[in-house]
């Protein structure tokens, strides 16, 4: 049975797909299963993927508050065969904000909101799936 928001993606054509609604069937692509992608929470040895939060000052967000997301300690690289696809905030009410990439993009961007953050996701073409839980 698949989980909301869990990540699946095809290892024929390379399609990926987020659940939206619970189901108790297989996600199938090109004849075959779709497979998992497990979130990783921590980088072996290179700060690239797991993100950094910082708080925007007050004056700079207007009507609410808002945070900078960083990708990784150490700059991700944004090229033709390896960059940052997406990055995914999500608040204590359920609300989620997305922002999509494409190589030659910035690694820092900006999400406004009045709620508390609580996970910050990032997927990666070639490293796959990395969450940070906010506490």
């Amino acid at each position: 049975m698949t989980k909301k928001r869990e990540i699946y993606k095809c290892e024929i054509c390379g399609n990926i797909t987020e659940v939206l609604h619970i189901g108790a069937g297989e996600l199938v692509c090109c004849g075959q299963a779709m497979k998992l992608i497990t979130e990783k929470t921590e980088d072996a040895g290179q700060d690239k993927h797991l993100p950094v939060i910082e708080q925007l000052p007050d004056n700079v967000c207007k009507g609410g508050d808002g945070i900078i997301v960083k990708i990784g300690e150490v700059t991700h690289p944004m090229e033709e065969d390896h960059y940052i696809e997406w990055v995914e905030v999500e608040t204590k009410t359920g609300k989620i904000g997305k922002h999509f990439l494409k190589p030659g993009d910035s690694t820092e961007m900006e999400f406004q909101t009045r709620d508390e953050i609580v996970e910050v996701r990032v997927y990666c073409n070639v490293h796959g799936l990395w969450v940070k839980k906010i506490s």
